[in-house]
């Protein structure tokens, strides 16, 4: 957790994970805090049951009940300052960035309500990169746990069978990806939506625009997908342990 004073703000900032391809943060007010003292935080991937592709939401948990006793964390800011929310409502982010849970950026709203003052994504990569959740995160410092997973993404140790047959690795066709560049929190409304980085083949980005701004910091990771494996192909497995 990190607290970043801005003029006229003093905010906190909680750390919540990776989820579909990037490292999230919580935006907090000051009094919000107090709820890292038992609580923790997590980033949560929430599939529109319509098929509208997906969402990145704050949950948190009481770590003394576990986790299936979280909620999301609009929610519960909401129930803790302003009251209940009715069957038929929901609580939704003025400025369309779901991570940036100020009191001052949620909303309570009808279910069924075309309130024309809330986004459901920020409107232009302008309005991203000017939000304050951009310039609030943009204060911490390089996470190098993230180059590190990203450098463990890049080097996918590959094994094989007795028969030399590859195994299948992790099915991520089921995964739906939010736009790489750190400022753009648009994700994919339809799985395999976005551009993949054409060297890495990690990353993904909603447009170019997004991929441009982002290659500066991007290409001090960008290394050609290669693979390193345990067992070639053409020994099998027990000829390998003869071997040793």
């Amino acid at each position: 957790m990190d607290e970043t004073d801005l003029p006229g703000f003093k905010l906190g900032i909680v750390r919540l994970g990776r989820a579909a391809g990037k490292l999230k943060y919580v935006l907090l007010d000051e009094r919000d805090l107090e709820l890292l003292e038992c609580h923790a935080f997590e980033a949560r991937l929430d599939i529109d049951r319509d098929g509208n592709g997906a969402k990145i939401y704050a949950y948190a948990f009481d770590i003394n009940h576990g986790r299936n006793s979280g909620r999301f964390v609009h929610d519960m800011l909401w129930e803790r300052h302003c009251g209940g929310i009715a069957p038929q409502w929901k609580v939704v982010h003025r400025n369309g960035i779901t991570v940036d849970n100020r009191l001052e950026n949620l909303k309570l709203v009808a279910e069924c309500s075309q309130d024309h003052d809330v986004l459901e994504e920020p409107s232009n990569k302008t309005n991203r990169e000017q939000s304050l959740y951009w310039i609030a995160i943009q204060q911490i410092p390089s996470d190098p746990v993230e180059g590190q997973t990203l450098e463990r993404i890049y080097h996918v140790t590959r094994f094989y069978n007795a028969n030399g047959v590859p195994l299948q690795e992790q099915d991520e066709t089921s995964l739906f990806y939010e736009c790489h560049y750190p400022p753009c929190t648009n994700i994919e409304k339809q799985l395999r939506e976005f551009s993949i980085c054409g060297r890495c083949q990690n990353v993904r980005y909603c447009g170019a625009y997004c991929q441009q701004k982002d290659w500066l910091s991007h290409k001090c990771l960008c290394l050609e997908r290669r693979y390193i494996t345990d067992l070639e192909p053409d020994k099998s497995f027990m000829d390998c342990l003869l071997e040793r």
